[in-house]
């Protein structure tokens, strides 16, 4: 099929050789492409809009031929949620908690503790109603609940989110896995100890504790001391050593003891040298062997992973390591892997290889994810052993049967190895009776969740079934045969109505009518033709309307339509004619058409001639190709800006009182063929003929104007000469050595000379100042707000200093509301002198005051404030000599700064904008508004040099937004990421007082806006983003503060 623009130009060809008048309902018909041929499917490979008949690719594909019913559902099988036979329950991952659900299996399957467990008393779940969600509170309470439905539950995995928020911990942030062990059981451990049940008090001892004792030898005396410990795991260093005998070994190796660290001993009363060696005294039931993986590098400050292989037994005997025999057996079989997938210490992933107390089969516990063993060996598998890449991966040492090879175990856990017994009471662990109820209740949920998801995905079958037979009905009967009735249906309903995966609503015709009531022939596109008998089916199912059908073909539209685009052939005609004519200089009379509206007349013509057929079509204004600064055909320069726009045609030369414009740069006299013709098109449009006088107001109103202009040159020229080293700066008053001769200066506020000088630079373009202002300085109640010494130690940004004889001047060219003068007293004696400084009107103590707390309260309570970090080497500011960038400008390149215009929104990058709020300090009755006395540089200075106002950036330095409620931990990281630099490497200072509190908030630490904060830096970690990683992560693994496992 054609294209959609090709099929809408051929449905009006006709229009060349008929009148609108003699318009027939053949012609009505080609303008709707009633009589287009339908497209056929396995032709035409999507719709054609532009085709009413064309009825493929609006998503019928999917309904014809057969259909798999699963398409009819997005909801997966429940089956696929329930726990497989013989396989354990996983555990959710909910977001970084690997770590906890490893642990979490690995001491579900120590049989001794989870029976010891099931014995806590836990009335709570005894007295449960199981109408109501049971919510465990206590620890032990969790751990039984979680134990029971690991054992029972019909799910595939668990939630374990009441354990972890009863924990207190962040599910988003993961954790170091041996502390939390550590921590968990002995939480465990002291929740434990207060069970009525003596049995209990000691199950954490009984199962994981051991003891061994630190053995020192005097070498002077050979005194003996022992001190004994007890131990939970044993921390072995894998570092240099291939297999878990040699790191045993290692553990309990002699140390000596000499130099800085030798022994007291108490029989010689002195320090002497010594050994030191750990005997293992006793071994607990469950030996947690613990690979020192995550060692601290000293190199770089960041602890980094050992991806060491280390070779270990599946039976460990232990007699060779202990101190004296025991009276049981020493060997251990290996009953759990411990694995860190991942080549940092920051990242990675946590899983456990467990072993079945019951079958001895091997599982692999990967959260949501439980994998058995094929036989009844372990199996690591080669993804857990991923841990280098590229050439420095190392093979995998062959192992020796009975034994096991990996390099991302982190923890090793050994049974000690029982005889077989025939009680089954000591290998079966029964759930109780009150938590088998728990757990059941909890089954009932799950069967009823599958039972609601089986249903839905019933229904949505049902649904699509039948939904599959109304289309395959419906969609033979769509097309309309030729001479048959016929009605429209919207296109978009239709597509809808094929896609099952929104609601099908009633059928919305109404957007589709013109003004008279009937089917917009514009609109062909978004509709379609389909036979009557198929329309019908489709209301009666669905509603809706109005019902468009072979009536509803609009006449009065395509006459419309017939009468515009006649005019527009005509137009092009006419746009030629006159382009060729408006080049020649018309020669006696003429009319006088504006520049604009000439250029864009076409354009006009054919908005006027689209509004009469109520029609809104928008054009970009670029008539003939023309865009920025080209010449049109008219011979007239065009700029494309929106001063060319123009509504209505001559109206651009109209002034606001009606008359012709004085510009005559925005009109052209044309000749009377070329309006003549204009005028056909804009008969209401403004006219003036060549002899038309302009605009008599406007030229009175350009003379006052240009009169304004050089009374404001001549005032400013009369002030500039009057106050000639007032606008230079030159041989200004300082506060700082008052001059001789004189014992008053004035003072104004800054912002009036700032303004002045404006106005004094360029008279024309700024206005003149009348008022002096001086009340800007004062407070409600008329008094001072300075101080002689605040005013030399940086709140003379405010203000200018003028000379008797300038305030005298002053005097006579502005109005002045309040004088403000500073004296100068000097009392001499024989035998001292000394100097007093008052101000006129006296200070207001109260206002001044209160101006100073609130000052420093903003100092204190900033936010979205700007400080510089500037690094420091050796004592010495980064850059040569420490100087300014240069970009940092000077006085003289800020003034011309001052003169061009600038864009709304512009901003230095490099520099922090001084507020225009800081030239005027605004007061009310209860407090002064402050401005921070550091927030920017004096600006009168000794010699009466003007400064910017603006922070001198060196190089090497870097401004930063920083909060006053933000930490110095947060400030460093802000500055780790802006220089590279590792937190633990940053010495920060401002004027040589340290910052070391990483805890302190910036405002308590006396860091204030616009300051300078230096920043000297140790040696640096060349691997940065290892750096940013390791400061992100690192920080919460300073410990579990806050959580649950310490208390709270």
């Amino acid at each position: 099929m054609a294209p959609r623009v090709k099929l809408e130009k051929a449905a009006w060809l006709w229009v060349e050789t008929v009148k609108p008048e003699d318009i027939k309902q053949e012609h009505i018909e080609l303008a709707y492409r009633i009589n287009i041929p339908a497209c056929k499917r396995g032709i035409c490979r999507r719709n054609c809009k532009g085709n009413p008949n064309c009825l493929v690719g609006i998503g019928e594909q999917v309904w014809l031929g057969e259909i798999d019913e699963n398409t009819f559902h997005n909801i997966d099988d429940p089956n696929s949620e329930r726990r497989e036979k013989n396989i354990f329950v996983g555990l959710t991952n909910l977001g970084a908690t690997c770590y906890v659900n490893t642990f979490l299996q690995v001491w579900f399957h120590n049989l001794e503790l989870r029976r010891s467990l099931y014995q806590c008393q836990n009335s709570r779940a005894q007295e449960h109603n199981i109408d109501s969600d049971y919510e465990p509170q206590s620890i032990c309470e969790h751990l039984q609940y979680l134990f029971a439905l690991l054992q029972n539950s019909n799910r595939k995995y668990i939630d374990p989110s009441g354990l972890v928020k009863a924990l207190g911990l962040d599910t988003g942030q993961q954790q170091d896995a041996q502390e939390f062990s550590n921590l968990f059981l002995s939480l465990l451990e002291e929740t434990l100890s207060k069970e009525k049940n003596p049995n209990l008090q000691n199950l954490i001892q009984q199962q994981f504790c051991g003891q061994f004792f630190y053995v020192t030898i005097c070498n002077q005396c050979g005194r003996s001391s022992t001190l004994p410990s007890r131990f939970y795991e044993l921390e072995l260093n894998i570092q240099g050593h291939k297999n878990l005998t040699e790191c045993i070994t290692e553990f309990l190796k002699e140390e000596k003891l000499d130099g800085e660290n030798r022994y007291f001993c108490e029989n010689c009363q002195s320090k002497q040298s010594a050994t030191r060696r750990i005997r293992l005294h006793s071994l607990p039931p469950t030996l947690n062997l613990q690979l020192m993986r995550f060692v601290f590098d000293r190199q770089t400050g960041l602890k980094k992973k050992l991806n060491t292989f280390i070779n270990f037994p599946e039976q460990l005997d232990m007699e060779p390591f202990l101190e004296q025999k025991l009276d049981r057996k020493s060997v251990y079989e290996l009953s759990a892997v411990l694995i860190h997938r991942g080549i940092s210490a920051y990242s990675g992933h946590y899983i456990a290889h467990v072993k079945d107390a019951l079958t001895g089969d091997w599982y692999k516990f990967n959260d949501e994810e439980i994998e058995k063993m094929e036989g009844k060996k372990l199996q690591l598998g080669i993804e857990e052993d991923i841990a280098e890449t590229g050439k420095t991966q190392s093979r995998k040492p062959k192992c020796s049967k009975g034994y096991h090879c990996s390099r991302n175990a982190y923890m090793l856990v050994y049974k000690v190895q029982e005889e077989e017994s025939s009680d089954p009471s000591r290998t079966n662990v029964e759930v109780p009776s009150f938590l088998q109820k728990l757990v059941d209740q909890d089954n009932h949920k799950f069967e009823e969740w599958c039972m609601e998801m089986a249903n839905m995905r019933k229904q949505s079958v049902d649904k699509g079934r039948a939904k599959h037979e109304e289309v395959k009905e419906l969609y033979d009967l769509l097309p309309a045969k030729d001479g048959e009735l016929y009605e429209f249906i919207p296109l978009d309903w239709l597509k809808k109505w094929l896609d099952d995966s929104t609601a099908t609503k009633e059928i919305d015709s109404s957007i589709f009518l013109c003004s008279h009531g009937k089917l917009h022939p514009d609109n062909m596109g978004e509709i379609k033709r389909v036979s009557l008998q198929a329309a019908k089916l489709l209301y009666e199912r669905y509603g809706g309307g109005p019902r468009l059908d072979g009536s509803s073909l609009c006449r009065d539209c395509v006459s419309e339509r017939c009468r515009v685009l006649r005019l527009k052939k005509q137009l092009d005609e006419d746009y030629k004619e006159i382009s060729n004519l408006v080049k020649r200089t018309p020669s006696g009379d003429g009319y006088w058409v504006g520049k604009a509206s000439l250029r864009g007349w076409r354009q006009l013509a054919l908005e006027q001639l689209e509004e009469d057929e109520h029609e809104t079509k928008h054009s970009n204004g670029q008539t003939n190709g023309q865009g920025p600064h080209t010449i049109d055909k008219f011979g007239l320069e065009a700029s494309g800006g929106a001063e060319d726009e123009t509504k209505t045609f001559n109206e651009d030369i109209v002034c606001s009182h009606g008359a012709l414009s004085i510009l005559e740069t925005e009109r052209k006299l044309v000749s009377t063929e070329v309006w003549t013709k204009l005028r056909e098109y804009f008969p209401k449009s403004p006219e003036f003929t060549h002899i038309q006088d302009p605009c008599r107001q406007c030229l009175t109103l350009e003379q006052e104007e240009k009169d304004n202009e050089a009374v404001s040159k001549m005032m400013a020229l009369e002030q500039k000469n009057q106050l000639l080293n007032l606008f230079h700066e030159k041989n200004r008053p300082t506060l700082t050595k008052w001059p001789q001769g004189t014992d008053r200066l004035y003072i104004v506020p800054l912002f009036f000379v700032e303004e002045w000088r404006k106005f004094i630079r360029r008279p024309t373009k700024s206005s003149p100042v009348s008022n002096v202002g001086n009340s800007l300085l004062l407070c409600p109640h008329g008094g001072f707000m300075f101080t002689y010494e605040s005013l030399i130690n940086g709140e003379a940004q405010h203000i200018a200093l003028l000379w008797p004889s300038e305030w005298e001047v002053i005097t006579r060219l502005f109005i002045v509301d309040k004088p403000i003068a500073i004296h100068c007293v000097r009392q001499t004696t024989s035998e001292s002198s000394m100097t007093q400084y008052t101000t006129q009107p006296d200070l207001c103590r109260e206002c001044r005051q209160s101006f100073l707390f609130q000052q420093q309260r903003d100092l204190r309570e900033y936010t979205q404030a700007t400080v510089y970090v500037r690094k420091v080497i050796k004592d010495k500011i980064t850059g040569k000599d420490g100087a300014p960038e240069l970009n940092a400008c000077s006085s003289e390149a800020e003034e011309e700064r001052e003169e061009l215009p600038k864009v709304d929104g512009e901003k230095d990058p490099d520099f922090s904008q001084a507020q225009d709020a800081a030239k005027r300090i605004k007061l009310n009755d209860s407090s002064a508004a402050s401005v921070a006395a550091s927030s920017v540089t004096n600006m009168i200075k000794p010699g009466g040099i003007r400064r910017s106002t603006r922070h001198r950036k060196l190089r090497g330095e870097k401004a930063l937004i920083v909060s006053a409620s933000q930490t110095l931990k947060e400030l460093k990281i802000q500055i780790m990421h802006a220089f590279s630099v590792a937190p633990f490497d940053q010495n920060l200072s401002i004027d040589g007082r340290s910052l070391t509190d990483d805890s302190a908030t910036l405002g308590s630490l006396g860091v204030i806006p616009e300051c300078i904060i230096c920043l000297k830096a140790d040696e640096p970690v060349t691997d940065y983003a290892a750096m940013d990683d390791a400061y992100q992560v690192r920080m919460p693994e300073e410990g579990f503060k806050g959580t649950g496992l310490l208390g709270h």
